[in-house]
């Protein structure tokens, strides 16, 4: 660590480590130039301590010990064969350089990814091949092309004010946004409605995942 707290991994090519990213004193940056292979991330810090500058994630599992809530910078890494595991919300993944003009969030990527043993809320895929990514099933739920079947998601009358806030401004994401996941306990508790309620209507659509 230096004397500004940082921790700094960069310019290098790390394999077949454990990482643990745990100090909640630290500021940690991974990148740029640093590629890791087949590493396991440990992650127990907030999303201000964890700066992300391109690095190459390949075949790296990520084990989210704290909950990662409103991590955009995810879009400034290459994600590739990665497992992840734990609570993100309000998280972004894939290619979606509007977000920050700066180098590293021009060149983000995200596929054949899993998601499986993760909690997803709130979390949006951008500019990647869905079908390459593997989304966690069933109390979390997916919407896949959210943008392009605005119109038929909007068709149907959702419980609580979960149309009104989150169906009816599906449009409104950008539009890069390829997939958009949920985690029906927190949603229902937000929109005032109930996980069972949610359900029997996303069982009406082949675009929701779940």
């Amino acid at each position: 660590m230096d004397s500004l707290g940082n921790i700094v991994f960069k310019d290098r090519e790390i394999e077949n480590e454990r990482l643990e990213l745990t100090d909640t004193k630290a500021n940690y940056i991974l990148g740029p130039s640093l590629t890791m292979r087949n590493c396991t991330l440990v992650l127990k810090v907030s999303a201000r301590r964890l700066s992300l500058k391109l690095p190459r994630f390949i075949d790296c599992t990520f084990e989210v010990k704290q909950e990662l809530k409103n991590y955009q910078s995810w879009v400034a890494a290459s994600l590739k064969g990665c497992r992840f595991k734990g609570r993100l919300s309000g998280c972004d993944f894939g290619y979606w350089p509007e977000y920050m003009d700066l180098p590293w969030y021009q060149h983000g990527s995200i596929e054949d990814c899993d998601f499986t043993e993760a909690r997803l809320a709130g979390c949006r895929f951008h500019a990647c091949d869905i079908n390459t990514l593997r989304f966690p099933k069933w109390p979390c739920f997916t919407f896949l092309d959210p943008i392009g079947r605005a119109p038929e998601l909007r068709s149907v009358k959702w419980p609580g004010s979960f149309g009104d806030i989150v169906v009816d401004n599906l449009h409104t994401h950008p539009p890069s946004t390829k997939a958009l996941t949920y985690y029906a306990p927190s949603a229902a508790e937000r929109f005032e409605t109930t996980p069972e309620e949610l359900r029997a209507v996303i069982e009406k659509f082949d675009c929701i995942f779940y």
